[in-house]
């Protein structure tokens, strides 16, 4: 059998307005969306008045429990003062009376409340500065160390790091680098060639490449492959208890796990930005050559008379700083992550979150204070 959509008519009776219900009340009805939506639109009109005007239900198909709750909700979850139901309806609008119950109120944040929220914020703020405070003097420690004793330094965790952070990263770099290249240089190349300045693409191109964007685009890629990287195996070995046995053993962690890491990422980092940099000016100037015929050996020639050596100077510091903060923020989330893998998978998200914005955020500060001195 169809079920007939539910409506509501307008009757004169003589009691006054009568409101006579029509149609099949049930869950299967009201599951219509725009029939809902319609249904809502009319009931809190007649809703209001409820009270006061006679409901006659006699007429409806079919009501079961969904239309016997929109009912007793519009009612105000209280009985009209005038209804004429059948025996069977009213017996469901006794069910639905004696079993529903009030909707929650809505939940206003109190200013109580939002104080609590900054309070807890700020301790959670200050638990972060203070173990990473902690992690850094811990690695100035052991750089004294390793500078006082080099030969008992972890030398085959370095390598591996070194090989694992920085060797297998080449390729990806690379690519990268030579897309962005390539993508700079056809953009600038259609803006200089409205000015006729076709030649100036070599100024652009090798100030920005490779002061600003080798570095800082090696570093957002390495913060993301390798930073996540060293938050996760950490993280694993506080899961599988490995840290509190290197504990028990007294194996100092910050000498076998923080240290090679940075050193690694310290000496690895410059290298990458170069590689980088070298990569996206190759792809620069070979979309060149092809959007504005410059030649190769034209932008050769020129790059180094036009980019000051100093830039490279501060790429290769600026390099050094991304490596240090990206190892020693990897570590830092690593220490932290608690022994579950909901807790590894959150710290290793915020890891590279975390790692990606201070790259940028350092970068900016490089930025203005070196244009203080003159760079």
């Amino acid at each position: 059998m169809q079920n007939t959509p539910p409506r509501i008519v307008k009757e004169a009776s003589a009691t006054g307005e009568s409101l006579v219900l029509y149609g099949s009340w049930s869950a299967g009805t009201l599951a219509n969306r725009d029939l809902w939506n319609n249904l809502q639109e009319s009931l809190p009109r007649h809703g209001k008045g409820g009270m006061e005007a006679s409901w006659d239900l006699r007429h409806i198909e079919r009501l079961d429990h969904t239309g016997a709750q929109l009912l007793w909700n519009t009612w105000g979850r209280v009985w009209p003062r005038h209804v004429m139901v059948l025996d069977l309806q009213r017996a469901t609008l006794n069910r639905v009376a004696r079993f529903a119950v009030a909707p929650p109120k809505p939940h206003h944040t109190t200013l109580k409340e939002l104080f609590l929220k900054l309070g807890e914020w700020l301790m959670g703020v200050e638990s972060h500065a203070e173990s990473a405070l902690r992690l850094i003097g811990q690695l100035f420690l052991d750089t004294l160390n390793f500078l006082r004793d080099p030969s008992r330094a972890p030398w085959r965790d370095i390598s591996g790091h070194i090989y694992r952070i920085g060797a297998t990263a080449l390729p990806i770099t690379a690519l990268v680098g030579f897309l962005i290249g390539v993508v700079l240089a056809y953009l600038m190349s259609r803006q200089l060639r409205q000015f006729g300045a076709d030649a100036f693409i070599v100024n652009i191109l090798g100030m920005a490449l490779i002061r600003e964007l080798g570095p800082v685009l090696a570093a957002i890629l390495i913060a993301g492959r390798s930073g996540s990287a060293i938050t996760a195996q950490i993280g694993v070995m506080r899961v599988t208890e490995e840290l509190d046995a290197m504990r028990v053993m007294g194996i100092r962690r910050g000498y076998r796990l923080v240290f090679p890491r940075a050193l690694a990422l310290a000496l690895v980092m410059p290298l990458l930005a170069i590689w980088t940099t070298a990569a996206s000016l190759l792809g620069g100037m070979l979309a060149s050559d092809l959007s504005i015929h410059l030649s190769p050996e034209y932008f050769l020639i020129a790059l180094p008379k036009v980019v000051p050596l100093s830039n490279l100077w501060l790429a290769l510091f600026k390099s050094l700083v991304f490596g240090l903060l990206i190892a020693i923020n990897g570590c830092h989330f690593g220490l932290r992550v608690l022994p579950n893998t909901q807790s590894l998978g959150e710290g290793t998200t915020a890891s590279v979150v975390s790692s990606i914005t201070l790259v940028i955020l350092v970068d900016a500060l490089f930025a203005v204070l070196f244009k203080g001195v003159g760079l």
